[in-house]
C-alpha cells in the first residue's frame, strides 16, 4: 500500500493491516526472541507506519479514524499482556519470577515507546481534544492492570524473601531488586501510592517481624555491649539498603521501625542487664561502649531519660564514696580542719571524668549534663562534720593563690581555679563561700600573701562570670583599694621622710574602704612611743588631705618587722602582726617574768586575744618567749618572759599566729540570708498584693539563687515582716497574706 498518493482516502481496515503486518507484528516477534538487532525499526520504516496513522487521522468525516487508532492501540498491549507476558509470569517462582517480570517490563516499556512513536499524532490532537489519557499512560495502565495486578503478591513474597537472605549474609542481586522497586513506583504514574501500598506496608511488617526474633534471641545470647554492636551494624546495614534499591521515603519509617524493635522494646533490660549493663560499663570506664550505647539510644524517643537516670545514680554513688572516706578520717578520730585539699582534689578529678564523658561520649546532650549537674548537687552539698562544702573549697583556692601554699605553674593555677569555679556552681551555699574567700582574700592582700594580682583577679572574674557582678562587687572593690593604695603609699612616704627623725621607724599604712572589706574585730592597743608617734603623723597627713572622712585604725591587720638581738651575739628579724609586736616589746626593757594580768594591762588588749598572741610566742615551733606553765593551753597563772636560749637557722622569721576572726563566716552569713529573703518578700507581695502561704514560699525559693533557705526560716521571715507591719494575715482567707 501506497501511503503518499496524494487525496487517497485510507480505510481504517486497510490502514490497520497496513500498521499490523510492517509495525506491531514485527514488534512483538523482536520481543518476544529477544533484541537481536540494535535497532528494530529504521528511519524510512518508521516514517512509512507514522504517515499512515497520520493520514488516518487526518482525514475528514466519516474517514477519521483517530478514535478506532486510539482504541486498537490498547487492545494491541493488552493482548500482548493478556496472551504473552501473564502466562510465562505464572509458570515462574520466587527469584525466577522478579527475572521474568523485571524483563518483561522491559519488553512493555520497549512496547510502549514505540506504540507512542507510530501513533504520536494521537497525543498530539485526538488526546487532548477529548481529555484520553497519553499513549504512555494507556500503556502503564494495561500493564497495572494485566500484569502487575496479578503476579504483585507473588513478586512482593519473592523480594522479602531474597532481602531477608541478604540480611542472613547471602550475596544477592540488589539490581534485580532495584528494578522490581522501580515496576511498584511506576504503577503509581508519578505518584507512590502503589509502592506505599504495595510493597512498603509488607516490607516493613516483615522487617518489623525479623528484627522481633533477631533481638529476642540477641537478649538471651549476647551481652549489652555485643548486643549493641549487632544492633548498630544491622542498622547502618537497612540505613545502606535504602541507597541501594529501596525509595528513599521509605528510609524515616524504616530506621524507626528497626530503631523500636531493637533499641527501645529492650531499652530497659539493656541497661540494667546483669554483668555488663549501663552502669557497669561506667565502672570500667568502657568509653567506646557507652558512647555506642548513647548514640543508639539517642535515636529513640525518650531513650535517654532512664540511661541519665543511671548515670546520675552512679555518679551519686562515685561521690558518695569519696565523702564517706572524710567521715571515716573523723570518726577515726583525726582531727577535724577546715582544710582539706585531699578531698577537693578528688571531686575535681571525679568532676573532670565524668564532665569528659558527657562532652566526649555522649555529645554534651543536656539530659545528660543534667544528670551530672543533679548527681554532683546531691553530694557536694553533704556536710560532714562541722566544716560546709563551700568552706572547704574556699581554703583550697587559698592554698593555690597565696605565697607558701600549693606549688603550681601559673598554667596549674589557673587550670584549677577554672575547675572549682566549674564545683562551685553545684553547691547551694554559695553565698557561705562568696564570705570566707572575701575573708581569705582580705587576708592575702593585706599580709602580701597572695601569688599574683593575675590570679586573684583571674578568679574574681570567674566568679563574676558565673554569678554576676553583684556577687564580687566587694572583691573587686578590694582589689582596686589595694591598687589605689599604692599612690596614697607612695605621697605619705615622701610626706613622712620629710618629718622622720634618726631614730623614727619605717611606717607605712594601707588605707581600706569600710564597704569592701569584712568587718574586722577591733582592738585598742597601748602602742610603744615610736609607733604612737607614726600613727599620730599619718593621721595628721590624712586628716589634712581628706578632712570629711573618718579614719579607724585595724590594729589586728598589721605587721612588723622587729630586729631582735640575743646574747649569744645573733640578730634575727622576727615578722610578727602588731599584736604579736606589742607583747614582744615589753620584754625589750623589762627582764622580769610577767604574768598574764600584767600583760594584759600594760598592752591593752582582752584576755582572749592576749592568750592566743602568748601561745604563738611561747607555745609553737618558734619560742622567742618563755613560758612558766604546764599546761598545752595558756593560763591566767602562767608567767612569761624574754627567751635568750632561743636559736633557729634562718634569719628572718615569720611566726604564725591563729586568727581572731570567725573564718567560716557563719553569723554573718546568716545575718545577710534573713535580710534576702525578707527582701525577696517584700518584693514579691508588693507586687501580687495578696498571696497563699505556699506560693508565696515556692516563688522566693525560685528567686534566691546563692543559697537554698530553709521553708521554715522563710516562714520565720514572714512572721518577723508582719510584727513589723509590712505584711497583715488576711482575715477571710487562712494560709493568705496582704501586702500593707
Amino acid at each position: 500500500m501506497e501511503s503518499n498518493q496524494p487525496n487517497k482516502v485510507i480505510l481504517l481496515e486497510d490502514g490497520w493491516k497496513e500498521i499490523k503486518e510492517k509495525a506491531i507484528e514485527e514488534l512483538e516477534a523482536t520481543l518476544n526472541n529477544g533484541f537481536k538487532k540494535k535497532k528494530i525499526f529504521k528511519a524510512h520504516q518508521y516514517i512509512h507506519i507514522y504517515t499512515i496513522c497520520y493520514n488516518m487521522c487526518t482525514q475528514r468525516e466519516p474517514f477519521n479514524h483517530s478514535e478506532q487508532l486510539y482504541n486498537r492501540h490498547g487492545e494491541v498491549i493488552s493482548k500482548y499482556l493478556s496472551e504473552t507476558v501473564v502466562p510465562a509470569l505464572k509458570s515462574q517462582r520466587n527469584e525466577f519470577l522478579l527475572k521474568e517480570l523485571v524483563r518483561r517490563w522491559d519488553n512493555h516499556k520497549m512496547m510502549n515507546r514505540w506504540m507512542k512513536l507510530f501513533f504520536m499524532y494521537l497525543d498530539r490532537y485526538y488526546v487532548k481534544q477529548y481529555c484520553k489519557p497519553t499513549l504512555s499512560e494507556a500503556g502503564i495502565k494495561h500493564f497495572k492492570v494485566q500484569v502487575y495486578d496479578i503476579v504483585k503478591v507473588d513478586a512482593v513474597n519473592a523480594m522479602l524473601s531474597v532481602i531477608n537472605a541478604e540480611r542472613e549474609g547471602e550475596i544477592i542481586d540488589r539490581n534485580l531488586i532495584a528494578c522490581c522497586i522501580e515496576i511498584f513506583e511506576s504503577m503509581g504514574m508519578g505518584q507512590l501510592d502503589s509502592y506505599k501500598e504495595d510493597f512498603e506496608k509488607q516490607f516493613l511488617n516483615g522487617t518489623r517481624e525479623y528484627y522481633a526474633r533477631k533481638a529476642q534471641l540477641w537478649i538471651e545470647e549476647d551481652s549489652t555491649p555485643d548486643y549493641l554492636i549487632k544492633a548498630e551494624d544491622r542498622l547502618e546495614s537497612e540505613r545502606a539498603r535504602v541507597g541501594h534499591y529501596l525509595n528513599p521515603t521509605t528510609e524515616p519509617e524504616l530506621m524507626r521501625i528497626c530503631e523500636r524493635e531493637m533499641l527501645e522494646n529492650h531499652q530497659q533490660i539493656l541497661l540494667e542487664k546483669e554483668g555488663s549493663g549501663c552502669s557497669v560499663l561506667l565502672a570500667n570506664e568502657k568509653n567506646n561502649d557507652l558512647s555506642r550505647m548513647y548514640q543508639l539510644f539517642s535515636r529513640c524517643p525518650y531513650g535517654l531519660t532512664s540511661m541519665a537516670t543511671i548515670v546520675r545514680k552512679h555518679i551519686t554513688k562515685s561521690g558518695n564514696a569519696i565523702m564517706a572516706k572524710r567521715e571515716e578520717r573523723i570518726e577515726a578520730g583525726e582531727k577535724e580542719t577546715s582544710q582539706d585539699p585531699v578531698l577537693v582534689k578528688e571531686l575535681l578529678d571525679l568532676h573532670d571524668k565524668y564532665m569528659a564523658m558527657v562532652s566526649q561520649n555522649f555529645a554534651g546532650n543536656a539530659l545528660l549534663q543534667k544528670a551530672l549537674k543533679d548527681a554532683f548537687t546531691e553530694f557536694v552539698n553533704r556536710d560532714i562534720g562541722k566544716y560546709k562544702t563551700a568552706g572547704l573549697m574556699s581554703n583550697f583556692c587559698d592554698r593555690i593563690v597565696k605565697t607558701g601554699g600549693e606549688k603550681l605553674s601559673e598554667r596549674e593555677v589557673e587550670e584549677y581555679l577554672s575547675k572549682i569555679v566549674m564545683l562551685f556552681s553545684y553547691i547551694t551555699d554559695k553565698d557561705l563561700f562568696a564570705e570566707i574567700y572575701r575573708q581569705q582574700l582580705a587576708k592575702r592582700l593585706l599580709n602580701h600573701r597572695s601569688l599574683s594580682d593575675d590570679a586573684e583577679r583571674l578568679m574574681i572574674g570567674k566568679l563574676k562570670l558565673k554569678c554576676g557582678s553583684q556577687f564580687t562587687c566587694r572583691m573587686e572593690g578590694m582589689m582596686n583599694d589595694l591598687a589605689i593604695g599604692a599612690d596614697h603609699a607612695s605621697e605619705f612616704e615622701e610626706y613622712y621622710r620629710g618629718l622622720k627623725k634618726q631614730n623614727d621607724i619605717d611606717f607605712s599604712v594601707q588605707v581600706l574602704t569600710t564597704g569592701y572589706w569584712p568587718n574586722f574585730r577591733p582592738v585598742n592597743l597601748v602602742f610603744p612611743s615610736e609607733l604612737n608617734r607614726c600613727m599620730n603623723i599619718f593621721k595628721e597627713y590624712y586628716d589634712r588631705k581628706y578632712s570629711k572622712r573618718r579614719l579607724s585604725w585595724m590594729h589586728s591587720l598589721g605587721n612588723l618587722s622587729i630586729k631582735a638581738m640575743y646574747p649569744n651575739s645573733k640578730t634575727y628579724d622576727l615578722l610578727v602582726t602588731t599584736l604579736q609586736g606589742c607583747v614582744l616589746m615589753l620584754f625589750s626593757t623589762e627582764n622580769e617574768m610577767l604574768d598574764l594580768k600584767q600583760i594584759i594591762e600594760r598592752v591593752n588588749i582582752p584576755d582572749e586575744v592576749c592568750k592566743r598572741v602568748l601561745h604563738s610566742l611561747s607555745c609553737g615551733k618558734i619560742k622567742v618567749l618563755k613560758r612558766e606553765g604546764t599546761s598545752v593551753t595558756v593560763k591566767s597563772t602562767d608567767k612569761f618572759g624574754f627567751n635568750p636560749k632561743f636559736s633557729s637557722p634562718m634569719r628572718k622569721i615569720r611566726i604564725p599566729m591563729a586568727s581572731l576572726e570567725d573564718n567560716q563566716g557563719s553569723k554573718r552569713v546568716e545575718e545577710d540570708r534573713s535580710v534576702a529573703i525578707e527582701a525577696s518578700i517584700v518584693r514579691i507581695m508588693k507586687t501580687r498584693k495578696i498571696l497563699g502561704h505556699q506560693q508565696l514560699v515556692a516563688e522566693v525559693l525560685s528567686q534566691l539563687h546563692l543559697f537554698k533557705p530553709n521553708p521554715r526560716n522563710i516562714k520565720c521571715r514572714i512572721e518577723a515582716l508582719i510584727e513589723r507591719e509590712y505584711l497583715e494575715r488576711d482575715a477571710d482567707q487562712a494560709n493568705t497574706y496582704r501586702y500593707l
